[in-house]
């Protein structure tokens, strides 16, 4: 075992044994370092790793804390909690968040929305990432009701998302309204996912039927993305972030809500996920790729009775 997972357990320790109260402050890297003769490196290391589990908060120019939830955070990461099992929508943050987390998640091959919430459905998941619209306009809480009845419902925030129309470096065509899309290649994304439920919509509620516009389906924004700056797609759509690094033009049409759907009962397992969207680096991350507000990241809905959003 390493140097720092070594002192990360013995600081665990401390907090399941209520040396280290909830809330109380650590020692500052440099002390906390001198006191366990090691380098401040190792310390800080020791401090990350605890954060990403949820044992500590780390803020800019403040002393690290115990968590609220640190002495559940210790007895799991202890304990060697097994990964979190996460299915559901494709999202380029998300996949950054997941290669954050590292071998604390475990993707299920359930790619989708739909496909994400049937799988925490049949229990093949603990959670799914969704940002799907309902009729009445709320998004995710009423399927998180439906699949999760009688399971404690609850919604993990993650952040607010940009979808748009992604069209060829300087929108040659001229489109400015999705109306136009009718008898263009469009990519578009496989069905059961969210991001094709809603150019559906968009293109039921603009008056053209969605069979009137055809192209070829993708598994991910990027192949999205791909598809259009190849020339293979007239438009495709997509999040922003996947039109920044190909240089294609975007024409926004919505932001919306982008949460994980899992029930009550593993919400502490979920901890590492609200620990990474609380470090300030990895919110950072995600904001420079464009396109996200994080604004509600990590807030929790439980969903028992019906509340609006």
């Amino acid at each position: 075992m390493t140097r720092y997972l070594d002192l990360g357990t013995a600081l665990a320790e401390a907090v399941l044994a209520g040396e280290r109260p909830v809330g109380s402050e650590l020692p500052s890297v440099r002390d906390l370092a001198t006191a366990r003769g090691t380098t401040t490196a190792t310390a800080s290391r020791a401090y990350r790793h605890l954060a990403e589990h949820g044992v500590i908060t780390l803020e800019p120019r403040r002393r690290a804390r115990v968590g609220h939830d640190g002495p559940a955070a210790a007895r799991r990461l202890l304990g060697g909690t097994r990964a979190f099992r996460l299915a559901g929508s494709d999202d380029p943050a998300m996949s950054l968040l997941v290669r954050h987390l590292g071998d604390r998640v475990a993707v299920v091959p359930a790619r989708g929305s739909l496909h994400g919430l049937a799988a925490v459905a049949a229990n093949t998941a603990d959670g799914a990432t969704a940002h799907l619209r309902h009729h009445s306009g709320v998004y995710n809480a009423p399927f998180a009701r439906a699949v999760l009845r009688g399971r404690q419902p609850t919604l993990l925030h993650l952040w607010r998302r940009e979808q748009g129309l992604l069209l060829p470096a300087g929108n040659p065509r001229g489109i400015t309204d999705i109306r136009q899309l009718r008898g263009l290649r469009v990519a578009k994304r496989s069905p059961g996912t969210g991001t094709r439920v809603l150019l559906d919509h968009a293109l039921s509620s603009a008056g053209v039927a969605p069979d009137e516009v055809g192209g070829p389906e993708f598994g991910s924004h990027l192949e999205v993305a791909l598809a259009v700056a190849a020339g293979a797609a007239d438009a495709g759509l997509a999040v922003r972030a996947a039109a920044a690094d190909l240089d294609l033009d975007f024409l926004s049409l919505a932001w919306e809500e982008y949460d994980l759907v899992l029930s009550e009962d593993v919400l502490d397992t979920a901890a590492p996920f609200v620990a990474a969207l609380r470090d300030p680096a990895v919110r950072a991350e995600i904001t420079a790729l464009g396109g996200y507000d994080l604004s509600k990241g990590g807030e929790v809905d439980r969903l028992a009775r019906p509340a609006s959003r």
